[in-house]
């Protein structure tokens, strides 16, 4: 996976959470769409910190494809 492909999938995220963000400012998100919203949040979060590890690794040298996606509980009690 490139870097390209990495803000591909967090543009199509991003564009997904607004719409679920418009459903239930609207009062129509379903209990789905709640548990949709908060998945996309972890995807989103481990998305950016994939794409910080690969600037970071190609930053100092290193081969950025060796980045990996971390785990949830990783990345949301990440903190830098």
């Amino acid at each position: 996976m490139d870097d390209r492909n990495v803000t591909d999938d967090i543009d199509k995220l991003a564009r997904e959470e607004h719409e679920l963000f418009e459903r239930r400012s609207h009062g129509k998100a379903t209990d789905a769409d709640h548990e949709r919203l908060r998945q996309i949040e972890v995807l989103l979060d481990q998305c950016w910190d994939l794409l910080r590890q690969r600037r970071a690794r190609r930053e100092f040298g290193l081969n950025p494809d060796d980045a990996r996606v971390r785990d949830a509980k990783t990345v949301k009690n990440y903190i830098g």
